[in-house]
């Protein structure tokens, strides 16, 4: 309790702690319950104060639009309770929420910060969710208002988003009064009258309001985790153990102080967004960069080599998905030679596994430290990392490292019983979690139990399977239902991609377990390759790779070529679609995925 009653010290409070962890009602326990503060004004109103009303706290780039704006730390605090004031005048109050469906635009910050200044809920949707998804998220956040735009903007495309809210409200239970709407100047969209409000009318003649303490144990926001079916599950965010460890990881785990540029290239319907392009920078005063653009084809592989020489980028959070493609498309590094990137110090990957060959390519182009890092939507801030702002351990490839305080990581048997050093098992923390995880489920206790807690009473279930080695690094193999069982043999299908990776010609890859009339299971790999690369042999050589480093047990005979693997637009490879259509089920595509096209052209491919 010691070292989180320390951490808090570096948050403002309108009332300071006295009791740090509230553990009376297992499993669910509360941090700083009798503690009181205002998240939007440990972000803006405290930094402002201290002087620091002219730097930079929000670096907008947006390539797709051609666009870039700078606001300051004044500049940003007054846009914000200026739109709080809007909120207020449509009859926003504390414990209310507001649904956010809106792209890469800086709108989207001011809307979830003004969202924490009067103590209103937030539950941000990923712009361009489709209109049943967006429905079942406003029917279950039941939300006063919801803000919107008049479209996204892509690289080839303009996406229309107010058809999309249109049939969800129409579709909705339970509909909000109101939605605000931010036209752009690429489409502008027709509003409906006396529901819809434009968002720069709207603001241009607010009064703006002051932050409203809140209770440390207040919900900040809900964040509906990707791919769900029926009811969506939506992850709680409280305020006060929220505010402490994004603060205790900015410093700590990514080295940022204030003044210092970070960039998330992430988006704001992610959890990386809330935690890293919205909330942890500016809680400690850095400047965090929002980018509306990908990392190849706005216009070329360079656009991240760009962002960081122009903006000064010290520390880049991305996904190994975002390198994989800058690599494939350039895996000579010549776009990177175009600019100077001599202000980053440090590239944080996380997201999906980090493939040893993804890693040495990135610190050898970059030569800067690599550091992978784990942790999910549900825990808000890395599992395990590498704390740069503390001590730079020793990196082993494939393991984000080492466990983060309070993380108390276990790695179990299906029995319960603790697994050795090096043996694999169902990775599960030991309650309670630590401050800014999630304290349950929106409106539903019973399933967060049922989720997360029953598998192994008194821990939590992540999902993911891996091993703990004798030095105490993690190693994170993938979910646990990726592990498949080959005659008797059970095998991360992530430890084979490893291998796969490895090879000079593929770009990513991904592998999935195929039932087999006499193995039960066995692996089959499904590659892309590196641009320019050539197709022919490549399969043989890929299945003899896999012989050599794993053995002829593992039964990998079968590796394609294809032209890509799909994914969600976060860049998670979708495994459990792909297994779905590989045993014959009628497999839904999800919501989150980018290209369904991808998909459809690998049903042939995956028919059984």
């Amino acid at each position: 309790m010691a070292f989180w009653a320390s951490a808090a010290e570096a948050v403002t409070w309108t009332r300071a702690p006295r009791q740090i962890l509230d553990d009376s009602r297992p499993p669910f326990y509360r941090w700083y319950p009798d503690a009181e503060l205002n998240t939007c004004a440990n972000a803006l109103d405290r930094h402002v104060a201290d002087g620091r009303a002219a730097q930079p706290a929000l670096i907008w780039d947006s390539p797709v639009s051609g666009s870039q704006r700078i606001y300051t730390y004044g500049e940003l605090l007054d846009e914000t309770a200026r739109f709080a004031g809007v909120l207020r005048s449509l009859g926003v109050h504390r414990g209310d929420r507001v649904v956010i469906y809106l792209p890469m635009i800086p709108e989207a910050l001011i809307a979830m910060l003004a969202c924490a200044r009067i103590g209103a809920v937030h539950s941000v949707v990923f712009g361009g969710f489709a209109p049943h998804e967006l429905a079942a998220r406003i029917d279950d956040a039941r939300p006063a208002v919801v803000v919107s735009a008049s479209c996204g903007i892509e690289p080839s495309r303009v996406v229309q988003y107010k058809p999309m809210l249109d049939a969800a409200l129409d579709a909705s239970e339970h509909p909000p009064q109101h939605c605000v709407i931010v036209q752009r100047d690429r489409h502008r969209c027709e509003l409906v009258p006396g529901r819809d409000l434009d968002w720069h009318q709207l603001i241009a003649t607010a009064e703006p309001v002051a932050a409203v303490p809140v209770a440390a144990t207040d919900p900040l926001y809900v964040l509906y985790t990707s791919g769900t079916t029926g009811r969506p599950k939506g992850i709680v965010r409280d305020n006060g153990g929220h505010a402490v460890a994004l603060a205790w990881s900015m410093r700590h785990v990514f080295d940022v102080e204030p003044g210092d540029v970070f960039w998330a290239a992430s988006d704001v319907g992610w959890v990386v967004g809330h935690s890293y392009i919205v909330y942890g920078p500016l809680l400690v005063g850095a400047t965090t960069v929002m980018y509306e653009g990908k990392p190849v084809g706005t216009p070329d592989p360079g656009a991240f080599w760009r962002v960081i020489a122009e903006h000064g980028v010290k520390i880049l959070l991305t996904a190994p998905t975002a390198i994989r493609a800058i690599r494939k498309e350039d895996p000579e590094g010549s776009c990177l030679a175009k600019y100077d990137t001599s202000a980053l110090t440090t590239l944080f990957l996380a997201g999906e596994r980090l493939d040893p060959d993804t890693y040495h390519w990135a610190s050898d182009k970059l030569n800067v430290p690599v550091v992978d890092h784990w942790w999910q939507t549900e825990t808000g801030w890395p599992i395990a990392a590498n704390p740069m702002g503390i001590e730079r351990l020793p990196f082993k490839a494939g393991s984000p490292t080492v466990p983060m305080p309070g993380y108390d990581v276990h790695i179990l048997h299906p029995s319960g019983s603790r697994c050795a050093p090096g043996e694999q098992g169902a990775i599960c923390l030991r309650l309670p979690l630590p401050p800014g995880t999630l304290p349950t489920l929106w409106d539903d206790d019973a399933r967060y139990e049922a989720s997360y807690l029953c598998e192994h009473p008194g821990y939590y279930l992540t999902g993911d399977g891996g091993y703990l080695d004798e030095d105490g690094y993690l190693f994170v193999l993938g979910r646990i239902d990726d592990v498949i069982n080959v005659a008797g043999h059970r095998f991360s299908t992530g430890a084979i991609e490893a291998v796969l990776a490895t090879h000079p010609a593929v770009a990513e890859c991904a592998v999935i377990g195929v039932a087999d009339e006499i193995k039960g299971q066995v692996p089959r790999g499904f590659v892309v390759l590196q641009a320019g690369a050539s197709a022919e042999g490549v399969a043989g050589e890929l299945v003899a790779l896999v012989r050599a480093e794993i053995g002829a047990v593992a039964c990998v005979r079968d590796v394609d070529v294809v032209a890509a693997l799909p994914k969600t637009r976060s860049g998670k490879i979708l495994r459990k679609a792909m297994r779905g259509i590989a045993h014959g089920t009628d497999e839904p595509i999800p919501s989150t995925i980018e290209d369904p096209a991808v998909l459809h052209a690998l049903r042939p491919i995956l028919a059984p």
